[in-house]
């Protein structure tokens, strides 16, 4: 039986339109895409505005895995 990938899900929403966009991950795609930090650079899919939206509101699970990780001292 296969291991189930824990998956991530992103939330955000464009700050110009109001556009909303959800995307699931795996963690080594966060990890590439945007690595433990504490905000995540966005571009909207609508009206391709920049902007940057913290790491524990578009994704708690990914923000808290990442405290963790540096309590931990990883």
């Amino acid at each position: 039986m296969e291991k189930k990938k824990k998956r991530y899900t992103v939330k955000t929403g464009c700050p110009q339109c109001g556009c909303t966009q959800t995307t699931v991950m795996s963690e080594k795609e966060l990890k590439e895409r945007y690595g433990h930090v504490p905000n995540f650079d966005m571009e909207c899919g609508e009206c391709m505005a920049k902007f940057s939206t913290p790491a524990k509101d578009a994704c708690p699970e990914w923000d808290k895995e990442c405290q963790m990780k540096q309590s931990q001292g990883v």
